[in-house]
């Protein structure tokens, strides 16, 4: 079991470079299978979720090559198996987009149950919903989902719930039924628009995608593609928020101003300065932030993904903050943790919570309850009196690529242990 030692309170200079969204690469690396050819994925992160998705695709027959240690192409003319690792598809939550992409290429896959940080109920009825609408059928149970059709046909599906992963799914099989399908209520996510890019790079008609209403035209001969990752909204914002608490100029270069609007507002509400000068922002340490309210909203609203690491910063700010978590309902597990370290944050309600502040955060052996709740105790080790050991760092190394080396380069003390 690795960990992360860090040792806080020193001032970061220097230039971070995001990487490749998470979100966006482990959804386009499934989008492979529905072609019959060769594609080629730059800027992918250096992430284990990456590693994992590389893997359940050789498993089922793809042949991929790293020409660096963020591209690579994927062949997709072998594929010649419609059963994915359950040891591996339970592993991560993502593994699901194979279900989609299987039914659009062969009208049949059986994976393990989608595993992943324990954040409550994350249903996936929705991707179930939108698969047998297509005339899909679907079966789940022992510890794994099996889905077949003879043929999918397009039709009008609404999205009860909002939800990013089950808007791509079934984007994914509607490119193989016959007609088109129209998507209502639609994730309006960046996430979306670039795995859209991709298949529309590869022959798809798609039109909509980063609104409401997305429609697809299925069965288009799709040919080989080439597509790079978005830099990874969430990594930039952590950084900022990182920056906001021990930045010295610190540089975060790769961000995309549109996807992390929500948080820039945030951040000037509460008295935090920055600098945008192209796809890069100049940062430095706030001393007087102000408390604050957040409700976490889909894109455009504030990221439940940037929810936790800016509970830390609000540790900090002078006065009483109150944060309203509309997408998850045990996402505030990290704060348990956060108190050990000095912080004074309370649960008002499975979806308030309560931080006051400021507050003197010290070193301590910690847990990481989830990948977003890891990295709101890795920022909280950043400003710290002392050393913090944080276990299950691998939850951390699940989203941020090269968190390590990132922070070293720009003056933190972080090491990783066995």
């Amino acid at each position: 079991m690795e960990k992360l030692v860090i040792t806080g309170k020193t001032p970061l200079k220097g230039e971070v470079t995001i990487s490749g969204a998470k979100n966006a690469a482990v959804a386009i690396l499934p989008a492979t299978l529905l072609i019959d050819g060769v594609c080629t994925i730059e800027n992918l992160p250096n992430i284990s979720d990456v590693k994992k998705s590389c893997e359940i695709l050789e498993g089922l027959g793809a042949k991929i090559t790293w020409n660096t240690k963020n591209e690579i192409t994927i062949d997709t003319r072998n594929i010649n198996k419609t059963e994915a690792s359950e040891e591996l598809t339970s592993k991560f939550r993502a593994s699901y987009y194979i279900i989609g992409s299987m039914l659009g290429r062969t009208g049949k896959i059986s994976v393990g149950m989608p595993g992943g940080c324990q954040l409550g109920a994350r249903p996936i009825d929705q991707h179930i919903k939108g698969f047998e609408a297509l005339g899909a059928k679907v079966e789940v149970g022992q510890g794994k989902i099996s889905a077949s059709a003879e043929k999918l046909v397009g039709t009008s599906i609404y999205m009860d719930v909002v939800s990013v992963g089950a808007t791509i799914n079934v984007m994914f099989a509607a490119i193989g039924a016959e007609g088109t399908t129209v998507i209502e209520n639609a994730a309006m996510e960046p996430e979306i628009v670039n795995v859209a890019s991709f298949l529309i790079n590869m022959g798809a008609k798609i039109r909509g995608a980063g609104t409401k209403r997305i429609e697809i035209e299925g069965k288009c001969p799709l040919d080989e593609g080439v597509i790079e990752v978005f830099p990874d909204r969430i990594e930039s914002g952590t950084y900022i928020i990182i920056g906001a608490l021990l930045g010295n100029n610190l540089k975060i270069k790769g961000i995309i101003r549109e996807h992390i609007e929500s948080l820039l507002i945030k951040l000037k509400e509460i008295g935090v300065h920055y600098e945008i000068d192209g796809d890069t922002l100049t940062i430095s340490k706030c001393e007087h932030i102000k408390p604050t309210y957040i409700k976490t909203l889909a894109f455009p609203g504030f990221p439940t993904d940037l929810q936790q690491p800016i509970t830390t910063l609000l540790t900090q700010a002078n006065g009483r903050s109150i944060i309203e978590e509309t997408i998850y309902e045990n996402r505030f597990k990290n704060t348990v943790e956060l108190n050990k370290m000095g912080a004074d944050t309370k649960v008002l309600s499975i979806h308030k919570l309560e931080v006051n502040g400021p507050t003197k955060l010290n070193g301590m052996d910690v847990t990481a309850t989830d990948l977003r709740g890891g990295a709101s105790l890795l920022i909280a080790a950043l400003i710290a009196e002392g050393k913090t050991n944080i276990d299950n760092s691998e939850y951390i190394l699940r989203g941020y690529g090269d968190v390590i080396n990132k922070l070293k380069n720009v003056g933190a003390k972080i090491e990783i242990t066995e």
